[in-house]
């Protein structure tokens, strides 16, 4: 059975341009990435859990924010890896400098036998949908594709 995830795609519209808001994994294997790394909210749920209630719960451990409002369907897309993601699109603002993430713990360095804790996510930004493409791991990329297509967006 593959895992599922589902997440909370966040936007606005600021000068006529769309940005989406996104967040940088943390820990020790992705601190120097950027490209091809940044990610919507989301998190793993389990077999009967609702995905929205999921998506929401994962939004806020994420960033610390409530996830409220009309949610917009996004589908579902799978992973390379095998997973398969459900997003919502949102409409709404949050700060990033303001976002509290929770911790995880990992083996660091590895065969070390210490344990380090290490934010879920240790960044977040708003981004245009041009400058996310660019940013946004690649199993993802058909989230925004599809959020311009739902809300219309004459400008990127």
């Amino acid at each position: 059975m593959p895992k599922l995830s589902a997440g909370i795609l966040m936007f606005r519209r600021r000068d006529a341009t769309l940005q989406v808001f996104l967040v940088h994994p943390g820990g020790p294997f992705w601190k120097n990435k950027d490209a091809g790394s940044w990610s919507i909210p989301k998190g793993e749920y389990g077999e009967g859990e609702d995905p929205l209630d999921a998506a929401k719960r994962e939004f806020c451990e994420e960033t610390g924010f409530e996830a409220n409002g009309e949610f917009i369907p996004l589908g579902r897309m799978k992973q390379s890896s095998g997973k398969a993601i459900i997003a919502w699109a949102l409409e709404g603002d949050c700060s990033p400098a303001a976002i509290r993430s929770n911790t995880f713990s990992v083996e660091w360095p590895p065969k070390s036998g210490q344990q380090q804790e290490f934010p879920e996510v240790d960044r977040a930004g708003w981004f245009s949908l041009d400058d996310a493409r660019t940013r946004i791991v690649k199993g993802q990329l058909g989230f925004l594709d599809r959020l311009a297509e739902r809300i219309g967006s004459a400008r990127h």
